[in-house]
């Protein structure tokens, strides 16, 4: 339930179009609903201006459906994104949700119910190679599901600058920028040094031996000398999208 959701809720009741009974039975379920395996946090939109999201991984199908469905019975306008899912979660959503979609490059399940936008400007994901992509998209779909006009480009790392220069105007455009990179996670202090702006950085587990999984990214990326630069955890593609999703809002 979001402010609106609310608002529009409590109209009803003054209304007489909701009985009562009917309000009290709905209230039961906030501000969480206990499923036994997990409380499903009706009031995070309300709360946070953006919904609970479900970690697939980890979990079996049937509590992933069972939390989707739960989300879905509370009648909530908000979208639905389920993060690191695979293609048997999607056939069992969809069999819930016949306007679920599977993102398969980010692994990601989205239920669309809301295209507002939210965000007051651009976010824009930008990738140093192409193997980061999956993780930008994963930040590129939490932003757009979270309520916000955001856009990626992909392959402008430090290897070939003159790729990212073509694109200086949309740099320019966005409110925040997401940069996402793996080796040696150089591109993010390159980029927050040509903008005003917010950058996310997001290092990946993309590279050789001594990348260590993303380590050497995201310690090079903590070390940036750029100083509007901030840093999620590696491979966090959602954290970044959230998080430039609440800096768009404010």
């Amino acid at each position: 339930m979001n402010e609106s959701d609310a608002k529009k809720f409590l109209s009803e009741v003054r209304a007489g179009r909701i009985s009562p009974e009917s309000a009290l039975e709905k209230l039961k379920h906030l501000p969480y609903e206990d499923l036994g395996f997990a409380k499903i946090d009706h009031h995070r939109s309300l709360r946070q201006g953006y919904p609970e999201v479900i970690f697939a991984r980890g979990k079996s199908n049937a509590q992933t459906v069972a939390i989707a469905r739960g989300m879905l019975r509370a009648k909530a306008s908000h979208n639905i994104l389920i993060t690191r899912a695979n293609k048997e979660t999607y056939r069992a959503v969809r069999r819930l949700a016949r306007n679920a979609k599977f993102h398969e490059l980010s692994a990601a399940i989205t239920i669309e119910r809301d295209k507002e936008i939210h965000g007051k400007g651009l976010i824009l994901v930008v990738t140093a190679g192409t193997s980061d992509i999956p993780v930008a998209e994963e930040a590129l779909i939490t932003a757009q599901m979270m309520g916000n006009h955001a856009e990626a480009i992909y392959d402008v790392g430090v290897a070939g600058l003159h790729r990212l220069m073509e694109h200086r105007a949309k740099l320019n455009d966005a409110r925040v920028i997401i940069c996402v990179a793996g080796m040696e996670g150089a591109l993010p202090s390159v980029v927050a040094g040509m903008v005003g702006v917010p950058v996310v950085a997001v290092p990946t587990s993309v590279g050789y031996g001594a990348s260590f999984q993303g380590v050497a990214a995201l310690l090079g990326m903590l070390n940036s000398c750029a100083s509007n630069v901030s840093v999620v955890n590696i491979d966090n593609g959602f954290g970044a999208g959230c998080v430039a999703s609440v800096i768009n809002r404010l």
